[in-house]
């Protein structure tokens, strides 16, 4: 089998008024890396307006704010989509924990199904093959030996299998690539029988702050190439948002946001980057 290059694009999680000038940047990365496959690997609708952490969750009190988060993320996946230009291969998009929250919310208010839902996403309609949760935790797609989901489920509690990658791949038991976490970790395991193993997490590719997040919104932001890809194995290539910024901006993005957001110092942590 001929090895193959995949382009993963981490948790982009869109709100209202965050910028989205990024996916321009990674629609262009994807013309000129002319990836196999492209894999978003989830969270692409950030939907605050149902957290259960900043509201009560229910579309009844979050209505109009609902709509706002709904047009955001369709917005920039819009963008996205117009940014790859003539590329035409198979891209693959993860339902993360934060599109879920809009099933947990129907679930809580029945008489909204149908009124609401997926079919308002426009994912489909530009050509993604879309993986659902399936009973709760995310789906999964395997790709060229590749395993991608947002996260890995513990099989006896449903949480996020969590820690080192060398913990996860024990736990995974296979070659994989997730999202869910922020910043990027990635490392392998070799195995008695000579066996290789890869794992990848990938959670941030945005520029705005989480105010939760403080002075660690300084995390790694981006997107994952992978070279060689045959049998779950592959080289991979990460490449910051700030070197997509000066690949295709020609300034750094420290210096992009400065020019084109006002009081963008204090708005985001990576226009305080040297």
């Amino acid at each position: 089998m001929k090895p193959r290059r995949h382009l993963i694009v981490p948790d982009t999680q869109v709100k209202p008024g965050a910028p989205t000038d990024h996916l321009e940047w990674v629609g262009r990365a994807i013309q000129d890396y002319k990836p196999d496959v492209v894999i978003h690997l989830g969270d692409h609708w950030d939907f605050e307006s149902l957290s259960s952490w900043s509201s009560p969750g229910s579309i009844d009190l979050e209505g109009l704010r609902y709509q706002d988060d709904l047009d955001a993320g369709n917005e920039a996946l819009i963008r996205l989509h117009e940014s790859m230009g003539g590329w035409k291969g198979y891209k693959v998009i993860l339902r993360g924990n934060h599109e879920n929250r809009l099933e947990r919310a129907i679930s809580s208010s029945p008489k909204w199904a149908g009124a609401v839902g997926f079919h308002q996403f426009v994912d489909r309609k530009l050509g993604w093959d879309v993986i659902d949760y399936v009973h709760g935790s995310p789906g999964a797609r395997v790709i060229d030996g590749v395993t991608y989901a947002h996260y890995f489920a513990n099989p006896n509690t449903g949480k996020p299998i969590s820690g080192t990658i060398s913990n996860r791949l024990a736990k995974i038991g296979t070659t994989f690539v997730q999202g869910h976490v922020q910043g990027l970790l990635q490392g392998s395991v070799q195995y008695a029988t000579g066996q290789m193993r890869h794992g990848i997490v990938a959670g941030s590719c945005y520029l705005h702050d989480e105010p939760y997040k403080g002075m660690a919104n300084s995390h790694w932001r981006g997107i994952v190439v992978l070279n060689e890809v045959r049998d779950g194995t592959f080289c991979e290539m990460p490449l910051t948002l700030d070197y997509l910024c000066r690949k295709y901006e020609g300034r750094s993005l420290a210096s992009y946001l400065k020019r084109k957001y006002k009081n963008a110092e204090r708005r985001f942590s990576l226009a305080r980057v040297a």
